[in-house]
């Protein structure tokens, strides 16, 4: 392959790249798909490629839809091991910005909901909030009818929002305060002003500190302030199990306020937050190493605030 063609491929790496981060939750399973394409764009007959860049999308995202259908990918999510891959803001894989909806569609919220819809509802609802393509293009990408497009984006948007906290969009800098007083809080013992700080229908999911077998939900405020409570609690054998003693930093992840546990330098925990009216309405807990693998890779290329606990 001439690099003329190769150069082709690259640019449009990124934009691919954070498609399938949406379609399928993870980044090494995107950056997989990526590859694949490129091996079927190497192999293609190119010159009878008219428009590389709608070739490449339509190949990433069926890459992406088997993958989602396959028996395993099906047996893993459905048996509740999964949660969406966290990433630090500034990944490339976040993809575009610009408006509410393209924000919205990487939250770990949304992403999470989406597990709901079928393979072709959430490869619609990427493709039309996410990438704003016309209904036409994404029936040429999926091969259906621009009607069956229009009823599965229609379906997708209903269901997503049926479930979605949906409201003014938060703004970064009164979340991240919600959420360093509610660490505050935490680490208080205090579980009443943890539940003070939960809206009426909070709930929280964990992977155990990586080590459960299934995700731990929890949703009630007292149930989840007594749970973060004794999550923040430190102790010895959570240092052991860390590595050593931890910082504690807030930094962006998916575009909301998380807090991520540090151990030189590498990032053992994340706990993202969703703020709603001044309080939180959901945790995320993940510790498991291999969801937190491309976080650590950007968080070692980052320059993060000051901790707001140096040694927990």
């Amino acid at each position: 392959m001439d690099s003329a063609a190769i150069d082709r491929f690259e640019a449009s790496r990124g934009r691919l790249a954070s498609l399938a981060y949406r379609l399928l939750g993870s980044a090494a399973d995107a950056e997989d798909a990526v590859q694949d394409a490129f091996l079927r764009w190497q192999a293609a007959d190119r010159e009878r490629i008219e428009v590389p860049q709608a070739w490449l999308t339509k190949v990433v995202t069926n890459l992406c839809l088997d993958r989602l259908r396959s028996a395993q990918a099906r047996h893993e999510r459905a048996v509740g091991d999964w949660l969406p891959e966290p990433l630090l803001e500034g990944d490339p894989m976040l993809g575009p910005a610009d408006t509410f909806e393209q924000r919205e569609s990487v939250s770990l919220a949304v992403l999470t909901l989406m597990e709901r819809l079928s393979p072709v509802e959430r490869a619609v609802y990427v493709l039309r909030e996410a990438f704003s393509y016309p209904h036409a293009e994404i029936a040429g990408i999926l091969d259906i009818t621009e009607a069956a497009s229009q009823q599965h984006a229609h379906r997708a948007r209903r269901r997503v929002v049926a479930e979605r906290r949906r409201g003014d969009e938060v703004d970064p800098a009164s979340a991240r305060r919600v959420v360093e007083e509610f660490l505050a809080a935490a680490m208080s013992g205090r579980t009443d002003r943890l539940v003070a700080m939960l809206t009426a229908d909070a709930t929280a999911v964990s992977d155990g500190a990586g080590l459960a077998r299934r995700l731990l939900r929890y949703q009630s405020r007292e149930r989840i302030a007594s749970y973060v409570r004794a999550g923040f609690k430190p102790t010895p054998a959570k240092r052991r199990l860390a590595g050593g003693s931890l910082a504690m930093h807030i930094a962006l992840v998916n575009g909301s306020p998380a807090v991520l546990a540090v151990v030189d330098d590498r990032v053992v925990g994340a706990v993202a937050f969703e703020v709603s009216d001044g309080k939180v309405a959901s945790l995320r807990g993940i510790a498991a190493a291999d969801r937190l693998a491309r976080l650590n890779e950007a968080w070692r290329q980052h320059e993060p605030d000051a901790p707001v606990i140096n040694a927990w």
